[in-house]
């Protein structure tokens, strides 16, 4: 596909990388507030369109997951998007509870205060420990 087709066009066409992955941000559809990254493969973005179940493929465990499947925190796709070249994708979601497996209600829980250090700017509002028995 040319590249004018695929930044200007109508047809959905996402660039997966040499591992068949895409990176894929997770929005709160409300605050616009940025809950997580995961990466998805082609089954996993089909499946999500079609459930509208946020579906994610995982490179540690290789396999699909669909968010909120262990801990019931599922997250509810109200729009997705890709950006202008099709390299990544947006997922608008409505949650069903918090959104970070270490018990925060976002993964960006932490904010780079100088090259080294890391300060948490949210407070714990599960214990995965209970969520996940582990």
């Amino acid at each position: 596909m040319a590249d004018v087709e695929r930044e200007e066009g109508s047809v959905l066409n996402v660039k997966f990388d040499e591992k068949g992955l895409v990176p894929a941000i997770v929005q709160d559809v409300d605050s616009g507030e940025i809950l997580m990254m995961a990466w998805m493969n082609e089954a996993a973005l089909k499946s999500t369109i079609e459930n509208k179940k946020a579906t994610f493929y995982s490179r540690s465990r290789d396999k699909m997951w669909v968010k909120g499947e262990s801990s019931g925190h599922i997250q509810e796709v109200v729009e997705a998007r890709t950006d202008c070249d099709q390299d990544v994708v947006v997922l608008k979601c409505k949650s069903h509870g918090p959104c970070c497996h270490v018990g925060y209600k976002s993964c960006f829980y932490r904010k780079i205060t100088d090259p080294q250090t890391l300060e948490t700017v949210e407070e714990k509002v599960f214990d995965p420990n209970e969520v996940y028995k582990k």
